[in-house]
């Protein structure tokens, strides 16, 4: 997201600058670039980057050599914009859908594709908008609770993750978060709109304010892949799941870790978590991943814990082939969702919540 009016998202913008007359970048010429001018430092202070730590004397040489040697766009071309509205993808194959969900209304469906967002009707019967942006692939795409944004957490493996965030309305981006060097899952808002969570494959939990991008929760509990997000219902406390077996509980004033929601016993689980919802009413979670059974647990443990219990649990539904890649409750809460995939074929099944009787499996 750009700062002032310098954007440096842009490569034509980046040497352009901002709001002063000065040429922010001279090719070949450091000394006249207005951009060493800001990031150099007077007495360990720089006006670049704005209310964060100076760059390092060796990285602000790296900047002064890449000018001196022309100050050419040397940007790898999957980090470039691919596609627009004006240009957008074209499909040969059915591309894989890695998320959909709709929105709180009824309204719309929004559909993962590549480099976008396909935004639906929710009956399917008119394609209302395209949302394409940088990220070449889409992990989740989440409505916000009233229903007028859309968090979308993807990137480009083993290259940067991306978060974005849209006005539904209008189809309008109005955010744009680079996020480390791989793919970010698991986006989720708070219950008042005003926060996105997600995860990174390098163990990291994040959450953003999304007025203006800054980052209100970092933590690092975790020590693999963080692939899915929840807040509580007051939205004072994040809930993640993660390939290391364990769903965590943060609290979102602090950053701190509290407790883990599952067991700690080795073996407990029989591998990593990919998915967790929140009931709409209570704090009450839904997990599932690599052993293919959808788990019920409490939130908040309120009995001391002794190794080897799994005294959050409330209930176990029925097992599903492969692994769990979603979980989900009704809006009204009455009901659980939870699908799979296994050798190349899925599987969805439905149950009651208060009883956890299979409904129907697809």
């Amino acid at each position: 997201k750009k700062g002032g009016d310098y954007v440096m998202t842009d490569f034509s913008l980046l040497l352009k600058g901002g709001e002063s007359d000065e040429t922010a970048i001279v090719a070949h010429k450091p000394d006249e670039s207005y951009l060493i001018n800001r990031i150099s430092k007077t007495d360990g202070a720089a006006e670049m980057p704005q209310g964060k730590k100076p760059l390092a004397d060796s990285e602000i040489d790296l900047i002064r050599q890449w000018i001196t040697q022309g100050a050419g766009n040397d940007s790898p071309a999957s980090t470039r914009l691919r596609y627009s509205p004006e240009n957008p993808p074209v499909y040969v194959a059915a591309p894989i859908i890695t998320s959909v969900d709709f929105s709180s209304d009824g309204k719309y469906l929004a559909i993962s594709g590549f480099h976008e967002v396909l935004l639906y009707r929710a009956d399917g019967s008119e394609l209302v908008a395209r949302l394409i942006g940088l990220s070449e692939r889409i992990e989740s795409a989440r409505f916000s609770p009233d229903g007028s944004m859309l968090a979308v957490a993807g990137g480009s493996p083993g290259r940067m993750g991306e978060l974005q965030v849209w006005k539904v309305a209008d189809a309008e981006l109005l955010l744009a978060l680079t996020a480390g060097y791989d793919t970010i899952y698991g986006a989720n808002w708070s219950p008042d709109s005003t926060l996105v969570s997600y995860g990174c494959p390098d163990a990291t939990i994040h959450a953003v304010k999304i007025e203006d991008a800054t980052e209100v929760l970092f933590n690092g509990a975790h020590s693999d892949w963080v692939l899915d997000t929840v807040f509580s219902k007051a939205g004072d406390h994040l809930v993640t799941v993660s390939r290391d077996r364990s769903m965590k509980l943060i609290n979102v004033k602090t950053s701190q870790f509290i407790d883990n929601i599952t067991s700690i016993t080795p073996g407990a689980l029989k591998g990593g978590l990919h998915a967790v919802d929140r009931h709409p009413d209570k704090d009450e979670l839904l997990a599932g991943g690599v052993d293919g059974v959808p788990r019920v647990y409490k939130m908040v443990r309120d009995k001391a814990r002794k190794i080897g219990d799994d005294y959050n649990l409330i209930r176990a539904f029925p097992k599903l082939k492969g692994r769990i890649f979603s979980t989900r409750f009704s809006h009204d809460g009455s009901k659980i969702v939870a699908g799979s995939s296994f050798n190349g074929v899925g599987q969805i099944k439905i149950a009651n919540y208060a009883d956890g009787k299979e409904i129907a499996s697809v």
